[in-house]
This record gives C-alpha cells, sequence and structure tokens, in this order.
C-alpha cells in the first residue's frame, strides 16, 4: 500500500462509488485531476475527492489527504487511475476526482460518505489557537508603547 493511502477503502464500496461517479459526471460536476481537485478542495466545493492507488511518483496525490482533513472533505480510494477514469467515460486514468455536486447521484454520494472510517469522512480538524488572556491579549506579545 503506497505511503499516502492511510486506510483501505472496504471493497464493497467501491463498486458503488465507480456507479455514483457515472452517474455524477452526467447530471452533476466532477473535477478531474489533482490540479483541479485540489482547486475544489481549497475552495471546499469538493464533497467528495477520490484518489487512485496507483499513482506513481506517489508525490503527485500525497497532499491530498492531508488537504481533506484539513478542510473538512471526505475522501476514499480506488485501487486504480484506470478504474477512476473509466467511471467517468474517459480513456485514460485520472489520478483523483472531486466530486462537486453528484446531481442524480446525491443519495447514493451521501450513503458512501456514511459508510468512510471517521478520519475520512469529512470532520474537520481542530485547530488550536492561541489562549486569550483576560484583557484580551495573546500570552508573549506586548503592547508597542
Amino acid at each position: 500500500m503506497p505511503s499516502y493511502v492511510k486506510y483501505e477503502t472496504p471493497k464493497e464500496l467501491v463498486p458503488q462509488i465507480l456507479e455514483m461517479l457515472s452517474v455524477a459526471k452526467d447530471s452533476g460536476k466532477l473535477k478531474k485531476g489533482v490540479n483541479e481537485t485540489t482547486k475544489a478542495i481549497e475552495r471546499k466545493t469538493a464533497q467528495l475527492v477520490l484518489i487512485a492507488e496507483d499513482v506513481t511518483p506517489e508525490e503527485i496525490v500525497i497532499h491530498l489527504p492531508m488537504l481533506c482533513e484539513e478542510k473538512g472533505i471526505a475522501y476514499a480510494y480506488v485501487p486504480t487511475k484506470k478504474e477512476l477514469g473509466g467511471s467517468i467515460g474517459i480513456e485514460v486514468g485520472t489520478s483523483s476526482i472531486a466530486v462537486e455536486n453528484a446531481g442524480g447521484a446525491t443519495e447514493k454520494l451521501q450513503d458512501i460518505i456514511k459508510k468512510l472510517p471517521k478520519s475520512a469522512a469529512g470532520t474537520p480538524q481542530v485547530k488550536h489557537t492561541p489562549v486569550q488572556h483576560a484583557q484580551g491579549k495573546t500570552p508573549g506579545k506586548h503592547p508597542v508603547k
């Protein structure tokens, strides 16, 4: 298993994901490829991100799981780029796809997200903020005189 794969997508879920993609390609909105997927995550327009497990070099997609967790976006893995590309009707494989709008597959999309492990289901990571003092000052900061 490549280093960027943080968990194994349940085997029974992969066909459901591919089926949802084939419906969403006609009635929804998908972003194909790593650059488009990254933009969709950063803009928080992605509902689900799918990443192929056979991407080489790994550095191409290694940032996607962390970015999804940071932004609270669900993500899952599909065994091959060919399967991922084929499910949306393109002849070449694709490393990643972002589902922005599932269209007629919205119910399937929600069902898939519910079945993903908690770490991948789109719960945002809690960010720690500096503690505020009673006067509203951040520790270690002194007012400029």
